[in-house]
């Protein structure tokens, strides 16, 4: 007994989902394949922690700059701590730094940890006003229970207890 169906139609639609199954396959692992080093994962520090991102990897790092964690070098090297509520990251970054970045305000850092363990970032991105933040930063922060929406815990609104 045969697994292919008796009805020639069968059989030639079976024939062609069986070589365009290979050639689509192929496809999709060059293209994913090709794409591997434009991939950027978001984090949060806690996230980075899990997923243990591989020394090198391109990933951005987003959370809050830690208060009294910056310090700029005279060779404009610049060092901050991008922290959530759980973690927190040392982040090393050479160049000018955005105009609205501050200690406290959310940051995105684009970049790859070093062996050492340290954040290197290419590039930093801070948040433009007092409503905007990053998407994948705030939504990381909602779940952590860190972000409100306007900048204030829940025992700092009005009304209430």
């Amino acid at each position: 007994m045969s697994w292919l169906p008796k009805s020639p139609k069968a059989r030639r639609r079976l024939t062609l989902i069986a070589a365009i199954a290979p050639v689509l396959a192929l496809a999709v692992g060059l293209t994913l394949w090709g794409l591997r080093d434009s991939i950027s994962f978001f984090y949060t520090p806690s996230q980075a922690a899990e997923a243990k991102p591989a020394p090198g990897r391109a990933i951005q790092l987003g959370g809050l700059v830690a208060a009294g964690s910056v310090v700029k070098h005279p060779d404009g090297r610049v060092e901050f701590t991008v922290a959530d509520q759980k973690e927190a990251d040392r982040v090393v970054f050479q160049g000018d730094l955005p105009d609205l970045f501050r200690e406290g305000q959310g940051v995105v850092a684009i970049g790859a940890y070093r062996t050492d363990g340290v954040f290197e970032a290419k590039r930093v991105l801070a948040k433009h006003d007092e409503r905007y933040m990053p998407r994948e930063v705030s939504k990381a922060l909602k779940e952590q229970g860190e972000w409100y929406g306007d900048g204030q815990r829940p025992e700092h609104q009005g009304g209430g207890q």
